[in-house]
């Protein structure tokens, strides 16, 4: 069960690649299991073509299980097509180094990440909007009220009658 351990149920390697297969065509003849989440054929630096293997990835793993066990021993473009589970690398980094996993891995995190930032930013300035507005609102309002106090004195002071009842709710 040791060689079992770190080995990737959702991602397949395909091996045996003809040179014509691209990951077009490799997306083509898996797609029929079920949803892909991606598919990549390495390339070799020197000749910049595929080195006549790949990887899909299924967003189920029943999918991938389904994949495998119909692909493995199947024929695409006139070579026989070798499917496993992919197992993680291990080179340059070690077991938990940074080659570990391949650096598209992340890549739905970080868009996720993203747009979660993005969503507190606009948060963030729609709740300043609103307290800057609210503030304003209520910057208004006791300037309304002094307003009113003033004109309330300036009725007091004019109207006789009026000081003489401000002066007895005074003295009450």
């Amino acid at each position: 069960m040791a060689m079992m351990q770190g080995v990737q149920k959702n991602t397949l390697y395909v091996g045996g690649l003809a040179e014509e297969v691209n990951e077009l065509i490799l997306h083509a003849a898996f797609i029929p299991f079920g949803d892909i989440k991606d598919v990549k054929t390495p390339l070799d630096q020197a000749s910049q073509k595929h080195r006549s293997f790949g990887f899909v990835t299924f967003l189920e793993r029943e999918d991938a299980s389904a994949a495998m066990d119909n692909m493995d021993g199947a024929e695409l473009y006139g070579r026989v097509l070798t499917v496993n589970y992919a197992l993680p690398e291990r080179i340059k980094g070690g077991e938990q180094g940074w080659a570990a996993q391949p650096v598209w891995a992340d890549a739905d995190t970080w868009f996720e990440r993203q747009q979660q930032e993005e969503e507190m930013k606009r948060i963030e300035k729609e709740n300043r909007a609103a307290m800057e507005a609210a503030e304003d609102l209520h910057r208004k309002q006791v300037a309304e009220q002094r307003e009113g106090e003033k004109e309330e004195e300036i009725e007091i002071k004019d109207d006789p009658m009026a000081k003489a009842e401000a002066e007895v709710l005074q003295n009450q």
